[in-house]
């Protein structure tokens, strides 16, 4: 018995792109659902001290971090720890005008509820900490948080 061969070659049928759409926009809602846009960009290195007693902080907007700690650039910065308002370094006269902004792009009767939250590398030296809780204390910025992590129990 002899095998016949088409001759005709069978042709593949088009790849139809029809739902190549809806994947694109379902991957894309995808990815700005679960992306996480950091908000400041940190210029100062910060080990947070240890703590046993925490407390997690309910309502984040209405919380102002205030970052202190070395550099994260000494060359350019020097290796004495430096104050961080947002994005920016800046200095302890600052500290009113920034609280005073903050409160502005809140609903006045959350202001009594604002924090401030200090974030500090557990080497600063705590002139520069008192410092700065004068200049909140002066702002009439009262609520302060010092953020912290959470001590191991095997430690």
């Amino acid at each position: 018995m002899a095998k016949f061969k088409n001759k005709k070659k069978k042709e593949v049928g088009a790849v139809s792109t029809a739902s190549l759409p809806d994947i694109v926009f379902m991957l894309l809602f995808f990815f700005m659902v679960v992306t996480v846009m950091r908000e400041q960009e940190l210029k100062v290195k910060i080990e947070r001290p240890f703590a046993s007693e925490l407390t997690r902080l309910e309502k984040k907007h209405l919380v102002d971090y205030i970052n202190i700690g070395p550099p994260m650039d000494p060359a350019r910065y020097g290796s004495e720890p430096r104050i961080q308002l947002d994005d920016a370094f800046a200095t302890v006269a600052e500290i009113p005008l920034w609280i005073e902004q903050n409160k502005e792009s809140v609903l006045e009767q959350e202001i009594p509820k604002m924090t401030t939250s200090l974030k500090v590398d557990e080497g600063t030296k705590m002139g520069i900490v008192s410092a700065v809780k004068q200049k909140l204390r002066e702002s009439n910025a009262l609520k302060i948080n010092y953020s912290t992590r959470k001590r191991d129990r095997t430690e």
